[in-house]
């Protein structure tokens, strides 16, 4: 069960990538210093070509559209955008990678299954089968060579954090780096998202209106998962739907995303669009996948980000500078605490007001990017921070999930929905929760 193979096209794909992150370098510094003004096209360019790649590259780039100033404003709307587009495995070397996970009598185990890709992701592609006993399932197949390109996207990825901060980016990236290597490698053990699987369906049990898969545990291994297959509408078909439906899909996302945190510190890193569909019904029911990334949270973590809220509420400094120590944020600059206050204001912002308003007043998004320009403005000034790796994942996570509830052009009282949250908040009943839940495969977690 451990065949040794190599995609016929993995040559191909290791020049195409260093072409492509050798041109996003070469762009990247191109217009930090002023040498290219045609920045959109370049953008647009290398996302398509990264689109067409296999790979954790695409996650980094995601995750580097949600750091503020870290690549120009077009490049990081053309990262945050990226969805893989890479041509699925055919159907011969499928059936050699199934022999390599399940035996030789694989599909023994399935009364159907697809020859054809469901979806093909970014590092594996999905195949809908049916069990012998009728069950509609789900079988995750991880692309191979996956370690050995993750290497090589990581190389990619010190070389831009390295050009960066050469150029006079306000952010020391080491944290950042650390964080993206350690959770980009967990993603690669489905043993692990078997687990993360698990943690989030015991928290979220009884939830309205919230589904997760079940995983079958005898039909998957480290790089094959096998789920429960559950249908629904994807994202852009709730942005068509009446303003009702719309508000309900928001709240449901809303106790998806934040209702682990603060119950167990459990947090769904990649809130990209195509990892939950909506199911219509007398309730409508979001569908949530992709558990691959998922950061554990400490309770005295979870403790500071509840502090944090708080003492923005009170607007109270003294707490808030209390609160980002307590977090790891070390710099005591009155720039850099200027810079983080804001960044701070503009996250939690409508967490804020005791009313019914919009994420964003216009819905456009372009308060988001006019704050990130002054955030990093200030940080520059105060001779830049190191944010703590804690914050990488909740950083993104905000930022992913406001951007999909501005694209749902809601207004609710989103401060009475946090403030729901963190009525049976405590650390001491946190800790109990994370003690109950499944042990992970390997200590990896902090």
């Amino acid at each position: 069960m451990g065949v040794s193979e190599a995609p016929p096209s993995h040559l191909k794909r290791s020049v195409e990538q260093a072409v492509a992150a050798g041109g996003v370098l070469f762009r990247a510094l191109g217009q930090k210093v002023g040498l290219f003004g045609d920045e959109e096209a370049s953008a647009q360019a290398l996302s398509e070509t990264l689109g067409r790649l296999k790979g954790p590259v695409m996650k980094i780039g995601q995750i580097l559209s949600t750091v503020p100033d870290m690549v120009p404003p077009a490049y990081a709307q053309a990262f945050a955008m990226l969805q893989s587009q890479a041509p699925s495995m055919g159907w011969l070397f499928v059936r050699r990678r199934m022999r390599a996970e399940l035996g030789p009598d694989w599909e023994s185990f399935f009364a159907f299954f697809s020859k054809e890709a469901a979806f093909a992701a970014s590092l594996g592609q999905v195949h809908q089968a049916r069990l012998l006993d009728g069950q509609e399932v789900a079988c995750k197949l991880q692309y191979p060579q996956m370690e050995e390109i993750l290497e090589g996207d990581l190389r990619h990825l010190s070389s831009l954090c390295k050009l960066y901060e050469k150029v006079g980016g306000g952010l020391e990236t080491q944290n950042l780096q650390a964080e993206l290597k350690d959770r980009l490698y967990e993603e690669l053990d489905y043993t692990q998202e078997a687990t993360h699987v698990q943690w989030f369906g015991s928290v979220l049990k009884g939830e309205e209106g919230i589904r997760l898969p079940v995983v079958h545990a005898k039909l998957s291994t480290k790089r094959l998962l096998t789920l429960s297959w559950l249908q629904g509408h994807p994202f852009q078909w709730v942005e068509t739907q009446p303003e009702r439906v719309r508000e309900e899909a928001a709240r449901r996302l809303f106790r998806a995303w934040y209702h682990p945190l603060y119950t167990a510190g459990l947090l769904h890193g990649d809130p990209h669009l195509g990892n939950y569909t909506f199911t219509e019904g007398e309730a409508l029911t979001v569908n949530l996948f992709d558990f691959g990334c998922v950061r554990r949270f400490d309770p005295a973590t979870v403790a500071a980000i509840v502090s944090l809220y708080q003492s923005l509420l009170k607007g109270c400094r003294s707490q808030e500078r209390q609160a980002f120590r307590a977090l790891g944020f070390e710099s005591q600059d009155p720039d850099v605490l200027e810079a983080l206050h804001l960044w701070a204001r503009f996250l939690y912002g409508p967490l804020l007001e005791d009313r019914i308003r919009p994420l964003e007043e216009n819905f456009s998004g372009l308060q988001g990017k006019e704050i990130a320009a002054q955030v990093h403005r200030l940080l520059r000034k105060g001779g830049g921070v190191c944010p703590p790796r804690a914050f990488v994942f909740l950083d993104r996570a905000a930022v992913g999930m406001g951007s999909a509830m501005i694209r749902l052009r809601v207004s609710l009282n989103w401060h009475q929905m946090f403030e729901a949250l963190l009525q049976n908040f405590s650390p001491e009943g946190l800790q109990t929760i994370q003690r109950q839940l499944p042990k992970p495969p390997t200590n990896v977690y902090e």
